[in-house]
C-alpha cells in the first residue's frame, strides 16, 4: 500500500538502516536504463541520487517505468534492499541501497530539455531556462548555501538584540552615486517615486527614532552599467547603531562573519582581522580592496629616478602628484617576450600609457645581465638602487609604471592581480581585512570640485567644522571597508549627525542650501532634534554568498538575475506596455533619435 505521506523522505537519505522498510520518494529521473527487462531509474531530488529498480512481476509500476524519460517527474514507493556487493557505488551515499518499486507514478511528463542538465551550457541558455538551470545540482548548492547564508545571519543578529525592520521601497531621489530607477504616480501625475539604492537616509532616521540597533536584508536598486559582480536589483544586509564608534561596529560585525563563515562553510576566519589604511592599501598593492593571498608588492622607487635623464620616469618622480611604481615577478624572467607585451593593451585599460620592464638574468653582471628596452636610458647607480629597492634577484622580471599617481595605482594593482592568478602565485584559503582611513572627498580637478568618496553622510574624522572647510582636500573619513580576498563584501562608516557638519559637507560638495533642502530636508530637520551619534554597515549578499560558494559571477547566486544589458531573459523584460496604461500615468515615451 502506497504511503499516506506524498513522500516519506529525501531521496539521499535512504540508507542501509531502512533496509526492508518501504518508502516514498518523489523526484525527476536522472537516467533510466533497460537492462534485460529489468528498468532503473536513477531519482534525484536536491539532496542527491538513489537508484530504483522496477521488476516485470510488478506490472503497473514495470508498464509506468517503461515509459519514463529523461527528467520526468515521479513518485515512487517501494521497499528497501542492500545492493549486491558487486554493485556497490561508493561515490553515492546511496550506493550500498537501492529501492525496489512498487509504485511508479508518472507526476508529469518533460518534452525533451534545452540542454542536458549536466552539460555546460551557455549562460545565455541558461538565464533563459533559469528554472532548469537552477534544477541542476550545483546550482542548487549555490542557492541553498545562500538561503543558509541569510539564515545565520538573521540568527545571530537576533541573538545581538538588532531589530529587522523593513524600509520603503518607494521612495525619493536622492544622489548617491549612480542612477535612479524611476516609478511613475498616477495619483500624482507628473511626479515620480525612486526605488532605494540603498537604506541608507531611513537607518539614520531610525537611530534618530531610537530604535538603537537595526538591520534589514534590504532588496536595492541601481541603473547602472552591469557587469560580473553588478545587477541592476541586488541584495545587501544593512546595519546601522546608535551610540558607536567605529571599533564598536568593527567589533560587532567581524564577529558576525566569523560566525557566519563557520556556521555555513565551516570555514574559520582569524581573529582579529588586520588593518590597514587606504593610504598604505594604495602604496603596497594599488587597490583599496587588496587581495593578500598575493604575496607580491608594488615599491615606490620615484627617488631613485629624480635625476635620472629618462624623462618617461623622472617627469612622474619630480610630481607631487606622480609615481614610479615598480612589481617584482619572481622568476618571471622565463615568462615569454610575447606574454610581456600583451601586458600593455591590458593595463592600457586602466589608463596606462605603457609599461616599461627590465629582466633579470643574471644580477651579478649588473647592467650586463639585464634584458630590457629601458635599461639603457637608465644609468648604472640608478639601476643598483632600483635592484636593492625591489630586493631584485636573478629570474626575476621588474614591471615598472609611472604617472599620475592615481593612474599607476590603477593599473599596476590590475596587473598585480593579473600575473599573479596567471602565474599561481594565489595562495589558497581566505584573507579578510579591514580598509580604514579613507579620504573625505576626491577633487575632479575637470569639474573643479570635490565628490564624497563614499556617501555624503559619512563623517569626517576632523570634528570641527572650520578645520575641515579649512583643508577639505587632506581630511580623512570615517569610513571603513571589509574586504575578503580581493573582494569588498562590505563598507560602512559613522555617520554625521550633527546638522552644522552635515551642510558643511553639502556645501564643500557643490550641493547648496535649496538643493540640499529638496533633496534631503527631511534628514536635515531630522538632525535638529536630538540626533544621536550613530553608524553602521552593508554587506552584500550576493558577493559573499558566490564567495562562499566559489562563484566568479553573483549571477550564480541569484535565483533569476539580469544579463549584462539589464535584461531578463526568462521574462522578456523590460518590455513595452501599451498606451493606455502609460497614459494613466501621464507618461509619454519619446523614441531616441537614431544616431
Amino acid at each position: 500500500m502506497a504511503s499516506t505521506s506524498f513522500r516519506t523522505q529525501l531521496c539521499a537519505t535512504v540508507d542501509q538502516t531502512q533496509i526492508d522498510s518501504s518508502v516514498t520518494l518523489c523526484g525527476w529521473a536522472d537516467t533510466r536504463r533497460d537492462h534485460g527487462g529489468v528498468v532503473f531509474i536513477d531519482l534525484r531530488d536536491h539532496s542527491g541520487r538513489v537508484q530504483v529498480v522496477v521488476e516485470p512481476d510488478q506490472a503497473a509500476a514495470f508498464a509506468a517505468a517503461e515509459q519514463v524519460r529523461y527528467e520526468y517527474c515521479l513518485r515512487i514507493t517501494g521497499q528497501v534492499r542492500a545492493r549486491p556487493e558487486s554493485q556497490v557505488n561508493e561515490r553515492l551515499s546511496t550506493g550500498r541501497i537501492e529501492v525496489v518499486a512498487s509504485e511508479v507514478e508518472i507526476l508529469n511528463a518533460a518534452a525533451p530539455l534545452p540542454f542536458m542538465l549536466d552539460d555546460n551550457p551557455s549562460e545565455e541558455a541558461r538565464l533563459r531556462y533559469r528554472y532548469l538551470d537552477i534544477r541542476r545540482p550545483a546550482m542548487q548548492q549555490q542557492l541553498r548555501i545562500r538561503s543558509r547564508l541569510v539564515s545565520s545571519i538573521r540568527r545571530h543578529l537576533d541573538e545581538l538584540a538588532f531589530q529587522d525592520i523593513e524600509t520603503p521601497i518607494l521612495t525619493k531621489a536622492t544622489p548617491e552615486g549612480a542612477r535612479d530607477y524611476l516609478v511613475p504616480s498616477r495619483v500624482h501625475p507628473g511626479e515620480f517615486f525612486a526605488l532605494p539604492q540603498s537604506p541608507q537616509l531611513f537607518k539614520q532616521l531610525l537611530m534618530m527614532a531610537g530604535m538603537d540597533r537595526y538591520y534589514q536584508i534590504a532588496r536595492c536598486f541601481r541603473d547602472e552599467d552591469l557587469r560580473a559582480d553588478r545587477q541592476p536589483e541586488f541584495t545587501q544586509l544593512d546595519m546601522e547603531m546608535a551610540f558607536v564608534r567605529e571599533h564598536d561596529v568593527q567589533h560587532l560585525v567581524e564577529h558576525l562573519i566569523r560566525e557566519v563563515f563557520s556556521a555555513v562553510i565551516n570555514v574559520e576566519l582569524p581573529d582579529p582581522f588586520p588593518r590597514i589604511s587606504y593610504a598604505e592599501a594604495m602604496r603596497r598593492y594599488g587597490s583599496d580592496k587588496p587581495d593578500l593571498r598575493i604575496a607580491l608588492e608594488l615599491v615606490d622607487v620615484a627617488e631613485h629616478l629624480k635625476s635620472t635623464a629618462f624623462k618617461v620616469f623622472a617627469g612622474p618622480a619630480n610630481d607631487p602628484g606622480g609615481r614610479v611604481a615598480v612589481l617584482k615577478l619572481p622568476d618571471g624572467a622565463k615568462l615569454s617576450r610575447k606574454y610581456i607585451d600583451d601586458l600593455n593593451p591590458y593595463v592600457a585599460k586602466y589608463g596606462a600609457k605603457g609599461l616599461a620592464w627590465i629582466r633579470v638574468d643574471d644580477i651579478s653582471k649588473g647592467r650586463e645581465g639585464v634584458t630590457s628596452t629601458i635599461a639603457k636610458y637608465l644609468e648604472d647607480d640608478v639601476l643598483a638602487a632600483i635592484f636593492e629597492a625591489t630586493g631584485a634577484a636573478s629570474g626575476d622580471l621588474l614591471l615598472f609604471g609611472a604617472g599620475p599617481y592615481k593612474t599607476v595605482s590603477e593599473f599596476m594593482g590590475a596587473l598585480r592581480l593579473k600575473v599573479a592568478h596567471d602565474n599561481g602565485l594565489v595562495e589558497t584559503g581566505w584573507r579578510p581585512l579591514w580598509v580604514v582611513d579613507f579620504p573625505m572627498f576626491e577633487y575632479e580637478p575637470g569639474d573643479g570640485r570635490y565628490y564624497a568618496l563614499h556617501h555624503p553622510f559619512t563623517a569626517p574624522a576632523v570634528d570641527d567644522v572650520a578645520a575641515l572647510r579649512a583643508d577639505p582636500g587632506n581630511a580623512l573619513s570615517r569610513a571603513y571597508d571589509m574586504v575578503l580576498n580581493g573582494n569588498e563584501i562590505g563598507g560602512g562608516s559613522i555617520r554625521i549627525h550633527r546638522p552644522d557638519m552635515q551642510a558643511a559637507v553639502f556645501d564643500i560638495l557643490g550641493i547648496g542650501e535649496d538643493e540640499a533642502q529638496a533633496k534631503f530636508g527631511f534628514l536635515l530637520e531630522a538632525l535638529r532634534y536630538g540626533a544621536p551619534p550613530h553608524g553602521g554597515i552593508a554587506f552584500g549578499i550576493d558577493r559573499i554568498a558566490a564567495l562562499m560558494a566559489g562563484c566568479d559571477s553573483i549571477r550564480d547566486v541569484i535565483p533569476f538575475p539580469k544579463t549584462a544589458s539589464a535584461q531578463c531573459l526568462l521574462t522578456s523584460a523590460p518590455s513595452e506596455v501599451p498606451e493606455a496604461q502609460l497614459m494613466e500615468l501621464s507618461v509619454r515615451v519619446a523614441k531616441r533619435a537614431e544616431s
